[in-house]
């Protein structure tokens, strides 16, 4: 037997004794107080869901594989996972749950715990699948830091629940669009653009003209060790307030990412690809086209996709220093002061979902151009 085959064997056995384990628990459950709230048989819809959650564990005790069980799981998981919020009153201490909630808990992670593991099994790893996994496992983050809040008594002040951020994501709507349209769409975008094309543009240049890369790349080293915070006044006082001064951030932040890494896939290609096509009495041209550009092309998509992530900070820091009262940052400078947090951690949210999705964009796009490089193959059998 293999070591994978071990491993598998071993992840198969751990997921089936965490059902067993999540059976057991969700039954010991019903029979231990839950607290102030009394025992499970004096809350009737809370019974119910735990009941739920027993027959459906009972019945993919015996799976070790399938997407349907998993799914199964998954929803009763989901479904009843709203009894412990039912239950739990931020008004009590703390310390007056009863075993019932906790055992409950244990069987709510276990069955999930075994969710997961069926599903992960038995979808693919590439295709719409691939997400339903992913997906499942942010919505667990999402009801576990729910589930903390409420049942310690965090003051949102503090840390706003998801559903108080999710409240404020559509109280204040047009507020949040308005602020994502001045942020990632009038400063993001176009600072990115023009930073990723003037750093592949001068990458070319640099390869072309070898001492031009001597010169720029300490140059390049020494800008990116700039803070941002030390930069990002200057250029609100050069370029205005408006969104330009949020895009000539931007251009700071992606242009020497662009230009090393550029630089440093140019000159990954092999020697002996290079030596075949000085063989052929190919022209830089062609040999930039043909050879040295596809194979820089894992380079510049990791540029692009570092950039993303790089141009949404720049534009939010900048924003600090001066803005036309809107826009992400001014958002949260602003709401921070008024102590409104869950609007706060709702721009927060915006923000990580544009910027998360403008990741997951790039990445599929080098898949489908980068298809051939060595990352992407698939492990045969």
């Amino acid at each position: 037997m293999s070591a994978f085959e071990a491993i598998d064997r071993m992840t198969g056995e751990a997921r089936a004794e965490a059902g067993t384990g999540a059976l057991i628990a969700a039954v010991g459950a019903l029979f231990l107080p839950i607290g102030p709230a009394g025992w499970f048989f004096a809350r009737p819809l809370a019974l119910l869901l735990v009941l739920v959650l027993v027959v459906v564990l009972a019945a993919t005790r015996g799976a070790k594989t399938g997407l349907l069980p998993g799914l199964a799981l998954a929803g009763a998981v989901l479904l009843v996972s709203a009894a412990p919020l039912l239950l739990i009153d931020p008004a009590d201490p703390p310390g007056s749950r009863g075993p019932g909630i906790w055992l409950l808990l244990a069987a709510l992670f276990l069955a999930a715990f075994r969710a997961m593991g069926l599903l992960a099994a038995a979808t693919a790893r590439q295709g719409p699948g691939a997400l339903l996994v992913p997906g499942l496992f942010g919505v667990g983050v999402l009801y576990v830091w729910e589930l903390l809040v409420r049942g310690f008594g965090i003051p949102g002040v503090l840390l706003p629940p998801p559903s108080a951020i999710g409240r404020a994501l559509v109280a204040h709507a047009d507020v949040l669009r308005a602020d994502f349209v001045q942020t990632f769409v009038r400063a993001v975008i176009p600072g990115w653009a023009m930073g990723c094309a003037a750093g592949f543009a001068v990458a070319l240049l640099a390869d072309r003209v070898p001492f031009l890369a001597r010169g720029l790349l300490p140059l390049g080293n020494l800008v990116a060790a700039l803070p941002i915070v030390g930069i990002a006044p200057i250029l609100v006082m050069w370029f205005g307030f408006d969104w330009q001064s949020k895009a000539a951030v931007v251009v700071v932040m992606t242009f020497f990412p662009m230009l090393v890494n550029t630089l440093e896939g140019l000159r990954a290609a092999g020697r002996l690809e290079l030596d075949l096509m000085r063989s052929y009495a190919a022209s830089y041209l062609a040999s930039l086209w043909k050879l040295r550009l596809p194979t820089a092309l894992p380079f510049v998509f990791n540029a692009l996709k570092i950039n993303s992530t790089l141009a949404l900070i720049g534009a939010i820091v900048a924003e600090f220093f001066g803005t036309p009262i809107v826009g992400m940052g001014f958002r949260i400078s602003t709401e921070v002061a008024k102590m409104a947090l869950d609007l706060v951690w709702a721009t927060i949210a915006v923000a990580a979902v544009s910027g998360s999705a403008t990741y997951g964009l790039l990445a599929v796009l080098e898949r489908r151009l980068t298809f051939w490089h060595p990352s992407f193959r698939r492990v045969a059998g």
